[in-house]
């Protein structure tokens, strides 16, 4: 559970400032700014967006940019270069909150750096826990850090929890809205185009996670999060389909009364939740879900020959070691790939299958071997469909 917030407000560092849902941290953050202040961000390459946010929050005292080739100070503001800048933020920047908001592998050093510092984390990097889920459980285990989710899934269960015991849950249940191409056969997904596949129904997202939501391995990764986040064994979490995107996820107790979290496709509440749990301040909500308008919720089964990603992940999840790396990195790079139009849409499939099987397995892995699988498996999906 996340630490009470004080009548001090608390120090915000923003990894992925610039991103989908880094954004609406900073709307969050704009709203009770009795709370919170902003005190570090991170815009990878994106410098218009980050100048827009230095503008908007002058308390802002250390940034991260990739674009920077190396550490300077300019008129009382602390940058930092490089592909490394993100965790050095995290070891140095001065903040008592970090929001983790960055989409892959590159998210997890910033991580364990944060836990390492003791400092509180909101996560949205689904990579952190899926690549290293092993090693953020250690270093929590040294570490006064509280771990809160940001995912609305995660973050339904995180409230449905409230104010029952752990040893009471029977089972998780994950919702999915099947995404984009749902109501599509597998013979249909052939000729599928990256624009198509980018027309998620319910909820604005980056390209990244878009397509995967498509794909089934965002739901399939985010049963791996269920896993760490909640130590339950994969055998409790299951998945269902729920094309409404209202009921976000659900806890089935043991004497098999459900509790369900409802809201509307807005991601402002699960950021706010996690930065307050458990209180619940005012959000102000264009569209606050109105249950007179949308009576009709429909669940399925999950169809694990449609989606067979979401088996590959969980059976990738079970397997721990490295296998969480690699599939994480054949699907980064795959996507890439399929948005540039180099590969088709069931190729992206095909590259993490293949991955799977051809990169070579590390069951106690430390983080430079992840780091080492990430960047051996992408070069090797780039050359498979490059020769």
């Amino acid at each position: 559970m996340a630490a009470d917030v004080s009548s001090t407000p608390r120090k915000v560092l923003l990894l992925g400032a610039t991103g989908s849902i880094g954004r609406q941290t900073l709307d969050v953050i704009a709203q009770h700014p009795q709370d919170f202040i902003l005190t570090g961000i991170s815009a990878g390459h994106d410098q218009k967006g980050l100048e827009q946010i230095l503008k908007a929050f002058p308390s802002v005292k250390s940034v991260g940019l990739s674009a920077l080739n190396e550490d300077t100070e300019i008129e009382g503001l602390r940058w930092y270069g490089g592909q490394d800048q993100m965790a050095r933020l995290a070891k140095e920047a001065d903040y008592d909150l970090m929001v983790n908001a960055v989409v892959g592998f590159r998210g997890l050093k910033p991580t364990l750096a944060a836990i390492e510092q003791g400092k509180d984390l909101a996560l949205a990097n689904k990579e952190s826990l899926v690549c290293g889920g092993e090693l953020v459980l250690q270093a929590l285990k040294n570490s006064p850090t509280h771990l809160t989710p940001i995912d609305s899934e995660h973050s339904a269960i995180f409230q449905c929890l409230q104010g029952n015991d752990a040893e009471d849950v029977a089972r998780l249940i994950i919702t999915a809205s099947g995404g984009s191409l749902r109501d599509l056969s597998r013979d249909q997904l052939a000729g599928i185009t990256p624009a198509q596949a980018l027309k998620h129904p319910s909820w604005n997202m980056g390209a990244r996670i878009t397509i995967d939501s498509s794909t089934m391995v965002n739901k399939g990764f985010e049963v791996i999060e269920a896993h760490y986040l909640f130590n339950l064994p994969y055998e409790k979490i299951e998945t269902v389909l729920h094309p409404q995107s209202i009921v976000h996820s659900m806890v089935e107790y043991k004497d098999h009364a459900i509790i369900a979290q409802l809201g509307s496709a807005d991601m402002r509440l699960p950021i706010q939740y996690a930065l307050y749990a458990p209180r619940r301040p005012v959000l102000k909500e264009d569209k606050p879900l109105d249950m007179t308008k949308s009576l009709d919720l429909n669940f399925k089964a999950m169809d694990f020959e449609r989606f067979p990603m979401l088996k590959t992940a969980i059976e990738t999840g079970k397997r721990k070691g490295n296998a969480g790396c690699i599939f994480n990195a054949a699907d980064e790079q795959a996507v890439e790939m399929f948005l540039k139009g180099e590969i088709g849409y069931l190729q992206i499939e095909e590259a993490i299958q293949k991955a799977l099987e051809t990169i070579d397995y590390i069951a106690d892995p430390s983080y430079e071997d992840l780091e080492m699988t990430d960047h051996k498996t992408r070069q090797w999906v780039w050359d498979a469909f490059h020769q």
